[in-house]
């Protein structure tokens, strides 16, 4: 690569330009200086983006916070044993979940700068020119750019919605006092994560969503993970319709129709948790010939390229999966792709992924409905946890694991779990997916007895027996 520093030891030319300093930016950034590339890695605002900041760390930490209280409450599914706890400080918990954010930032991505000579940081608002970027009016060259500037909260347009205080999943987690009752619009991942979160914590919660709760999820585990919200005495309004919403000093007040019925939901608190859109209207798209889907997010194909030659993008901003790790993934991708010809094609085929509910949901490839609709012959198998040993000495049953064949070929097409320990299961079905397994090869697979992870095998066998009548280790 050519030599493009002046004497002053300042940049004239980078190789690359990566606007967006979370973890899609830091990704392509890293990459790209490891092989020897030039590098203008560009932030606006805090350093490290949605994950560290506002998204993955703060609300995981609480919600395992709020784990915490529900195993101690239930504690009394184990005969003779009896458990209570709650919030003593919330203010404390919030400071501690704080301090979190703060060292991770600080170790994970501030730190990390000085030890990559290649890469120079630059602060401020990035907007796409002819020739490069313009970053807060001044012009820095780069052979090839990488778009990585995240996404936000989105809120639905509901009338009457921009006269509310609502919370987004940003400020729910910078609240300085707990809510008494809280209404959650929307049933996605987010919503739901945070609506149980709340409600463990002693608010009084009800979520409502237009469809049904995690939509995308296949219908049997939408209705046991319904069931087990229920359980928890979360209220759950699905199949609505949102009419208007106001606020006054007895709180908020959401007005929907259900099944043609007028009803009106009141609450302390509004979380609007209706998705996330991207952060691209003050780069200049338009202008620079980068073309954008309806929703405003910049679209790539397999490459990670943009419309416009030399342009990349990776990361919540893009069209792709609204994963972290994903964005990471497809950033390093156009980071290589950038530097060496464009030679790594994006795959997601058995992208493995986690809804941090309790119980977790977590699947990996094709759903029942994804695969029918691409042309596959299917069969499916239902294993519901009571047949699982780990969950029945846990007396922990909530839950079930559904994979999905091709009727044809034996060859697993994907899998989804419902299961307290879901999370650190899923990837065995995710490698199963990569290598190309058949179900009955899974089935013959010797599996650690008394694991969540043995359900996937139980799953496997299920195809073509009933599980129900095998003895512990029988299979």
């Amino acid at each position: 690569m050519a030599d493009c520093c002046t004497t002053d030891g300042k940049k004239n030319t980078y190789d690359l330009a990566v606007i967006g300093a979370g973890s899609a930016g830091f990704s392509a950034a890293i990459t790209a200086a490891e092989q020897g590339a030039s590098v203008a890695l560009i932030g606006h605002g805090t350093i490290g983006g949605t994950c560290v900041n506002v998204g993955c760390v703060p609300s995981k930490t609480m919600i395992r916070a709020a784990e915490a209280l529900h195993g101690a409450r239930a504690a009394s599914r184990f005969p003779g044993l009896l458990g209570e706890a709650h919030v003593g400080d919330w203010q404390r918990l919030i400071a501690a979940k704080d301090d979190l954010i703060s060292t991770l930032r600080q170790k994970k991505y501030a730190d990390l700068l000085p030890e990559y000579d290649g890469i120079t940081y630059l602060e401020g608002a990035a907007r796409l020119n002819g020739a490069g970027v313009l970053v807060e009016g001044g012009p820095v060259a780069a052979d090839k750019i990488i778009i990585a500037t995240g996404g936000r909260p989105a809120v639905p347009p509901i009338p009457g919605i921009e006269t509310v205080a609502y919370l987004t999943s940003t400020t729910l987690l910078e609240l300085e006092k707990l809510p008494r009752s809280l209404i959650v619009i929307g049933g996605g991942y987010i919503g739901a994560e945070l609506a149980q979160m709340m409600a463990r914590m002693g608010v009084e919660v009800t979520v409502i969503c237009r469809s049904r709760l995690l939509p995308q999820v296949e219908p049997e585990v939408s209705d046991a993970l319904a069931a087990a919200f229920r359980a928890e005495d979360i209220t759950l309004h699905c199949g609505i319709t949102y009419d208007a919403c106001r606020e006054d000093e007895t709180g908020v007040t959401v007005c929907v129709s259900e099944g043609g019925k007028p009803v009106e939901l009141k609450a302390e608190r509004l979380l609007v948790a209706t998705g996330r859109i991207p952060n691209t209207e003050t780069l200049g798209l338009a202008e620079a010939g980068v073309a954008q889907d309806g929703h405003g997010a910049i679209i790539v194909d397999d490459r990670m390229r943009t419309s416009k030659p030399g342009v990349y993008a990776a990361g919540d901003v893009t069209d792709r999966e609204q994963f972290v790790y994903m964005a990471a993934y497809g950033a390093k991708l156009a980071a290589k792709n950038a530097l060496n010809g464009d030679n790594l094609t994006y795959d997601n085929s058995a992208m493995p992924w986690v809804v941090f509910t309790d119980p977790h949901v977590a699947g990996v490839g094709l759903s029942e409905a994804a695969a029918k609709a691409v042309g596959h012959e299917v069969k499916t198998s239902i294993v519901p946890l009571d047949q699982v040993p780990r969950a029945l000495a846990a007396r922990d049953t909530r839950g079930l694991i559904k994979l999905v064949a091709d009727a044809k070929t034996d060859r697993l097409l994907g899998g989804q779990i419902l299961a307290p320990e879901g999370a650190d299961s899923i990837q065995t079905l995710a490698m199963a997916l990569k290598f190309g397994v058949t179900a009955k090869a899974l089935g013959e697979t010797i599996f650690p007895y008394l694991t969540t992870v043995e359900g996937l095998k139980l799953a496997a066998q299920a195809f073509d027996k009933d599980v129900a009548k095998l003895s512990c280790c029988a299979g």
